[in-house]
C-alpha cells in the first residue's frame, strides 16, 4: 500500500475523479460513471488523508463547484467555466506537498488534457442544456390531419408529416379529416373536422 502513498498517482487519481464527477453531474445515466468516480473520490480521499496536503488547494478546488454550477445558471456561462477549470486545475496541482512533489511533466501533460477535456465535454452539455426545444409539441395545437385508425379512447392520426397517439371524445372513423384541440402527454385529443 505504501506504494500507493505517491503524489504523482494521487495527482493521476485525482484528475481522473474530477472527470468522472462532471461527466456525472452533466449527463447522469448508467450508473458507471457515478461509482466509477464514487471509487476514485474514495480512494483520493484515502490519499489526502494519508500524504501532507495544503489545505488551501483542497479548498480551492472544492470552490470550483461553484463557478460550475454558476455556469448553468447565468448568461456568462464560459466565464464561469473557465473559472471552474482554473480552480480544479491549480488546486489538484499544488494539493500534495512535502519532500516529492507531482513532476512537473506529468502535472503539464495531464493538466493540458483535462482541461481540454473538462472544457469540451462541459461546454458542449451547456450548449445542449441551454438550447431551446427544436419540437415545441405546443404547436401542435390547432393543426389539422388524418385518422390513420378509427379514433375514441385511443387510436392514431397523422399530422405534420408524424404519426401520433390520438384520443377523442366520439367516435372518429378512419381516414377522416381531424383537428388537434390539445395535447396530454405524446397523446393528441381531436375531433373530427366538419365539412
Amino acid at each position: 500500500m505504501d506504494s500507493l502513498l505517491n503524489p504523482n498517482i494521487g495527482y493521476i487519481a485525482l484528475m481522473a475523479s474530477m472527470l468522472l464527477t462532471l461527466m456525472a453531474l452533466l449527463s447522469p445515466g448508467t450508473g458507471v460513471l457515478e461509482a466509477g468516480a464514487l471509487v476514485l473520490l474514495v480512494f483520493c480521499g484515502w490519499l489526502i488523508y494519508n500524504l501532507p496536503t495544503q489545505l488551501w488547494a483542497l479548498v480551492l478546488m472544492l470552490v470550483g463547484f461553484v463557478p460550475l454550477v454558476l455556469s448553468t445558471k447565468r448568461r456568462w456561462h464560459y466565464g464561469y467555466l473557465i473559472a471552474s477549470i482554473v480552480c480544479f486545475l491549480v488546486g489538484a496541482a499544488f494539493i500534495f506537498k512535502g519532500e516529492s512533489w507531482v513532476h512537473p511533466l506529468l502535472l503539464l501533460i495531464v493538466s493540458a488534457l483535462e482541461g481540454g477535456a473538462f472544457w469540451v465535454v462541459a461546454r458542449k452539455t451547456l450548449e445542449a442544456y441551454l438550447e431551446t426545444p427544436i419540437q415545441d409539441l405546443s404547436r401542435l395545437i390547432g393543426t389539422v390531419g388524418e385518422a390513420r385508425t378509427d379514433i375514441y379512447q385511443e387510436g392514431a392520426m397523422f399530422t405534420n408529416g408524424e404519426l401520433w397517439s390520438a384520443r377523442s371524445s366520439s367516435l372518429i372513423a378512419k381516414g377522416k379529416p381531424v383537428r388537434v384541440l390539445d395535447r396530454e402527454g405524446l397523446i393528441l385529443i381531436v375531433e373530427e373536422m366538419k365539412k
